[in-house]
């Protein structure tokens, strides 16, 4: 999996926003917006290749949060970003 590129992590407003870059990317039905851990992960696997046991072990090295949460968790995240056509 890649994080597509032309989607950029911002604060706007107190909030980390994925603002889109270039006119092929832009698609204003839809404002995606991240927590801090989703955050803190896009910020991670930004221009590498990632898997959800990427994502799992970021998450594990980060925060109190035991493998099997932070699994279902990464695996969750991924499926959204998927979904958002952040990442493929």
């Amino acid at each position: 999996m890649k994080a597509k590129k032309g989607f950029t992590l911002r604060e706007v407003c107190g909030e980390q926003i994925i603002v889109a870059e270039g006119r092929e990317n832009i698609d204003f039905s839809k404002i995606i917006s991240m927590n801090e851990s989703s955050a803190y992960l896009w910020k991670s696997v930004q221009g590498k290749d990632f898997t959800t046991e990427d994502l799992t072990n970021l998450l594990t090295s980060e925060y109190e949060v035991d493998r099997g949460t932070a699994n279902k968790d990464a695996r969750k995240i991924a499926a959204r970003w998927i979904e958002a056509g952040i990442a493929e």
